[in-house]
């Protein structure tokens, strides 16, 4: 038990969550990356890599929890590196899909704008804690804030739209949480709204032979899944063509033959139609596998991670640890949506996964640290408290932002940053 507990530290909530993700992960990407064996000619390879890369995660995450959380404001450094990275990418990247989002590093292909998500995050944060007052944020910090995630957007949006986007909204929810000038918001809103529709416009009436002949054919492909969602013709079953954006078809037909419990873990049909079940539909494997109970529980699963998070910054003493744990999980509960909305319809396609259960390198590796980065601020977080209890059941006035430190470490965290 004690190894337990010395391994699993931090809130017990939030590792439950995770390893319940995990879980369910392993079950469905097993079932799902059916024709990931049929182009490999191997069973076992697609989850054997999956299983692999999770284990890694798990050390990741065990690894970060483990660093004391006053050095994550260090990981600012982050940022200037993932912008050269993305200007890299965007040169000499590797195209999937018609998209230019990877770097290949030989034995894997890593994703930049996963590690500029991360960095955007860990800089909004430490902005918003150098100018938080009591009355809120100061105003200077929304410039500061406007720089840094319109340079990564900028830098991201042309090959990964709804990276962009996610990342935007994201920052903007923090932004509300941090009580920005109400004036400030409201006109940063008017522009956002402006500024959406001015791009509607233009990605609808540029021609695509425009959009070919500078060289940018995103818009070409973000047309067509807008015009395919927003199109409301009923089309007779008889003549409804399966291979034509067949992914939202065979993801509806998934959702739509399942039931309360679903036809059980790998009994899948859709999945031999869907080239990315693994991933960007995998939340419809699940419904269909799982039904809508499975479905309705990896919801609530990402709902109780922003609730346990919630309670958590509310712990905090410190405006950086509140504001990085409330990013971090804002950011993937709602990417989280993202992929649930896709994949039953009420969005289009936007190719964002579902954290911690859809098939993935960086993404896993990237969520992997932020789950690791809640589970050290929760450690510090509770010690702080139970230090406070201590001093006030002594008498004693506790003292604000105090680093709990353990008497055999005193002298070897000497000298380390606060």
């Amino acid at each position: 038990m004690d190894l337990l507990k010395n391994f699993f530290k931090g809130d017990k909530a939030v590792w439950i969550i995770f390893l319940f993700l995990c879980l369910i992960s392993i079950i469905e990407v097993f079932s799902a990356s059916s024709t990931l064996s049929f182009k490999t000619g191997d069973h076992w390879a697609p989850i054997t890599n999956h299983l692999t890369m999770l284990l890694v995660g798990v050390f990741v995450v065990w690894i970060v929890h483990n660093i004391p959380c006053r050095w994550f404001k260090t990981f600012i450094v982050l940022l200037p590196i993932s912008w050269i990275l993305l200007a890299i990418v965007l040169i000499m990247g590797i195209a999937t899909n018609g998209a230019k989002r990877w770097i290949d590093l030989g034995i894997i292909q890593f994703q930049p704008s996963e590690l500029g998500k991360m960095a955007t995050i860990i800089t909004v944060a430490f902005i918003l804690s150098k100018m938080y007052t009591e009355n809120g944020e100061d105003k200077k910090a929304f410039r500061f804030i406007l720089g840094v995630t319109g340079g990564t957007c900028a830098l991201i949006i042309t090959e990964n739209l709804s990276t962009a986007v996610l990342l935007a909204v994201s920052v903007y929810v923090l932004m509300l949480v941090a009580r920005i000038p109400f004036k400030q918001m409201a006109k940063l809103t008017g522009i956002g709204i402006i500024g959406i529709i001015l791009a509607f416009s233009v990605i609808w009436c540029v021609p695509a032979s425009a959009w070919k002949a500078i060289g940018i054919e995103r818009p070409i492909t973000w047309k067509e899944r807008i015009s395919d969602f927003s199109n409301n013709e009923q089309i007779p079953a008889a003549q409804y063509d399966l291979n034509n954006d067949a992914q939202v078809a065979h993801a509806n037909i998934a959702i739509a033959t399942s039931s309360i419990l679903g036809k059980g873990p790998g009994n899948s049909v859709q999945r031999d139609f869907l080239s990315q079940a693994y991933s960007d539909f995998i939340y419809a494997i699940i419904i269909e596998e799982m039904g809508l109970i499975g479905g309705a529980f990896v919801a609530l699963l990402y709902i109780l991670l922003l609730m346990r998070i919630g309670k958590i910054a509310n712990k905090c003493d410190k405006p950086y640890h509140m504001f990085l744990i409330m990013g971090i999980g804002i950011l993937l509960v709602i990417q989280a949506l993202f992929n649930m909305l896709v994949a039953v319809g009420i969005m289009p396609v936007t190719g964002q996964p579902l954290p911690l259960i859809s098939k993935g390198g960086t993404s896993t590796l990237i969520n992997c640290i932020y789950i690791g980065m809640i589970l050290s601020i929760s450690k510090y977080a509770n010690e702080q408290q139970r230090l406070k209890e201590e001093q006030q059941t002594l008498g004693i006035q506790p003292e604000q932002n105090v680093e709990p430190v353990a008497p055999e470490n005193q002298d070897a965290n000497a000298g380390q940053p606060v």
